[in-house]
């Protein structure tokens, strides 16, 4: 089999995001199972190792996929030439960082759509300095979406086998809540049964959450499962997904973490990524620092594969040296397994 190529963006260029990216590459392993490449800004790099030198490599700098090398050891860098250097201030919100880190992931898109590059992988961008730079989406999903004019879609959250999908996800609450109906519900169950497929799993077990506390008691708590999820369930169950619910969401997510389902289908934000972010992110109050930081971010029902990180930019542990990695190698390994089943 030929390995994928993965284009990884290179996230907020004063973040943890540059720091993570040579960490990873200095990873045999990462080689073995895909041909890497970053999608940034060189110089920024270099300011990473002068200050970490524990972390320096040499850099292959590049203009396009065709130049790249794909040898360990090595780090091909897909040059941008956004960021001054000179003006740049680790660990700050700055229109700068913003745009670069925005442009970055207009970039990889644009590889993937041209099929020069078989999966995307970001690294965290922060919402408010891609804002100060003009560039007003919600997030990477709805970036994602814009370009590959895209509008049936949504988030899945993955920590080992335990996967989210979400109804909806960067709304108000109020709002989210009015989002649960009928027809969104069951798209997102059939996306929730196709992407257990794409990732190897024949039968897939499908949870669906309760908007409500109990899931509602029988209409005690709300309506929205008996007027909206419940219907949405036995469409889709009438064409054969193997899907269960509505559950409590407070007993949903502890079945899933014992194997009682594949994937498990929130009705908001919140609801999902609280639970998988209590299983990946552990801080260690002994040494008052993050350990684990693990988890997986993938936007589904996209013509091509996007992976990402599931942290934030962190910008407090920035050119600190004590950012962790896993998170980023989960999520390409998350790509690469996507791009051999597709």
């Amino acid at each position: 089999m030929v390995k994928p190529i993965v284009a990884i963006t290179m996230g907020d260029p004063a973040s943890i995001g540059p720091e993570i990216s040579l960490k990873a590459f200095q990873n045999s392993e990462l080689f073995k199972k895909c041909r890497p490449l970053l999608v940034g800004d060189a110089n920024v790099l270099k300011k990473v190792m002068t200050v970490l030198p524990e972390l320096k490599m040499p850099l292959n700098v590049i203009h396009s996929v065709k130049e790249a090398k794909f040898e360990f050891g090595t780090m091909d860098i897909f040059d941008m030439g956004l960021v001054d250097v000179d003006q740049l201030k680790f660990g700050e919100v700055s229109a700068m960082a913003g745009n670069a880190a925005y442009q970055y992931v207009h970039q990889v898109i644009e590889l993937a759509m041209a099929h020069e590059v078989d999966a995307t992988v970001t690294n965290a961008l922060n919402k408010e300095a891609m804002n100060l730079a003009g560039h007003h989406f919600a997030g990477h999903t709805e970036i994602y979406a814009h370009f590959t004019n895209t509008k049936n879609y949504t988030m899945m959250l993955a920590y080992k086998n335990v996967r989210i999908v979400h109804v909806s996800t960067h709304v108000a609450l109020r709002e989210a809540c009015d989002l649960v109906k009928e027809p969104r519900v069951e798209e997102v169950i059939r996306i929730a049964d196709s992407a257990c497929k794409r990732l190897g799993i024949e039968h897939p077990r499908v949870g669906v959450a309760g908007l409500n506390p109990h899931a509602s008691e029988n209409g005690l708590f709300g309506h929205e499962e008996a007027a909206e999820i419940i219907p949405a369930i036995e469409a889709a169950k009438a064409d054969g997904i193997n899907v269960e619910g509505p559950v409590p969401p407070d007993t949903i997510f502890p079945k899933a973490i014992g194997g009682w389902y594949d994937i498990v289908v929130a009705m908001y934000h919140d609801q999902g990524h609280i639970p998988l972010k209590v299983l990946g992110f552990q801080y260690d109050e002994v040494k008052k620092k993050w350990g684990a930081v693990a988890g997986v971010n993938i936007t589904l029902g996209l013509p091509i594969i996007r992976a990402s990180v599931d942290h934030g930019t962190a910008f407090d542990q920035s050119l600190k040296g004590t950012a962790n990695e896993i998170s980023l190698e989960d999520a390409i390994d998350y790509a690469v397994k996507l791009a051999n089943n597709r």
